[in-house]
């Protein structure tokens, strides 16, 4: 009976260590390639292609509503759907619910933990998630009722093994989506607390993530202390595009209004647009004298216009296509921690570590 043919490598010993270095080499080697095919793609600048498009004008943008009532530094907010209700979390362990026209809060609630870092409005309006150094991820349902105990009717639903640093509702508020300091994402059924699908590919914490945003999006963007920004399919669990341009943390991912682009803010004090039809980095926006990094981005409703909001206590608002500063929003007296667009575009909402939250 002939023996088996066996590859060359298995018959010979081999050390673990001298494997590994192979192995180094040869997805080096692999990555190289691919970075040379992407730049083959790569034919002209998008400011190049949008020197035709026409200049926008001094753009001016004031504060028109402020929310004072955390005891401590924002953390995070997020719209309600109907385009006036903002939820906010904070350092000190409070999610409260304004009405952001009349600056009235309609609800409160004391998480058992301080630095709530996450929170999220469900897509009916009729609930909030929120978490933080507890490892969880909570859901309170919300009632007409001003007066109704809150923490009695709240739901844990997702657990984590390190802190949450974000969460998002699904296009239902049947289903959520978390990241954490574990280094994973992911997806759970709200109802049953049951983990419906994990992700797995940062090699550090993940500190933010974003759903695609049309209604049949099955993917989300989550970026992190690996200095990468993965878009993941959420039905498959797999990472199917990931970009490594910036040269620290990412803190902030937000997708461009037509799903086929996001930007991202990072502790290297840039914002960077990245197409996924090109799969490749298409702009990044700073300045020489832009030195503090950036926590947070939104773009406009028609996607010409990024807001980042900087440690220095600023919001820079960037021209997508041209690449170019078109204003500086200045007030908040401490840094900007989080920021966003309302969902009919008319106004923004920035919160601060100087304990509030402004509307303009």
């Amino acid at each position: 009976m002939r023996s088996p043919v066996f590859p060359e490598m298995a018959t010979q010993e081999v050390q673990p260590n001298e494997t590994l270095a192979n192995l180094k080499t040869e997805s080096e080697t692999l990555k190289s390639k691919l970075e040379d095919e992407r730049a083959k793609l790569h034919d002209v600048e998008l400011h190049q292609v949008a020197e035709k498009v026409e200049g926008l004008g001094q753009f001016v943008m004031k504060t028109r509503r402020t929310l004072k009532g955390h005891g401590n530094k924002v953390l995070c907010m997020d719209w309600c759907k109907d385009k006036r209700r903002i939820v906010s979390s904070s350092q000190d362990g409070k999610v409260i619910v304004w009405d952001a026209f009349t600056t009235n809060k309609e609800h409160a609630v004391t998480m058992p933990c301080t630095w709530v870092m996450a929170c999220a409005y469900a897509p009916s309006g009729c609930a909030v998630a929120c978490g933080g150094l507890d490892n969880k991820c909570s859901v309170y349902p919300l009632s007409l009722d001003k007066n109704e105990n809150l923490a009695a009717k709240k739901k844990s639903v997702a657990m984590h093994t390190n802190y949450l640093s974000a969460c998002s509702f699904t296009n239902s508020d049947m289903q959520i989506l978390t990241s954490s300091g574990d280094g994973t994402c992911a997806l759970w059924d709200v109802e049953s607390g049951q983990l419906l699908q994990s992700f797995h590919g940062h090699a550090a914490d993940v500190l933010c993530l974003d759903l695609a945003p049309s209604e049949t999006g099955n993917t989300f963007v989550s970026g992190g202390c690996d200095k990468k920004a993965n878009v993941w399919d959420m039905r498959s669990g797999q990472c199917i595009q990931s970009f490594e341009t910036h040269e620290s943390d990412i803190n902030s991912v937000r997708y461009y209004p037509s799903g086929d682009a996001f930007a991202s803010g990072s502790d290297d004090a840039t914002c960077r647009l990245y197409d996924l039809r090109a799969d490749r980095e298409v702009a990044i926006y700073s300045k020489e004298s832009i030195i503090f990094g950036v926590s947070s981005v939104d773009f406009s409703l028609s996607g010409r216009l990024l807001f980042g909001g900087y440690n220095d206590y600023t919001i820079n608002v960037w021209d997508v296509l041209k690449g170019t500063r078109v204003s500086i929003l200045f007030g908040h007296e401490n840094r900007v921690s989080t920021l966003r667009v309302s969902p009919d575009g008319t106004a923004f909402c920035t919160g601060s570590w100087d304990h509030t939250l402004r509307v303009g």
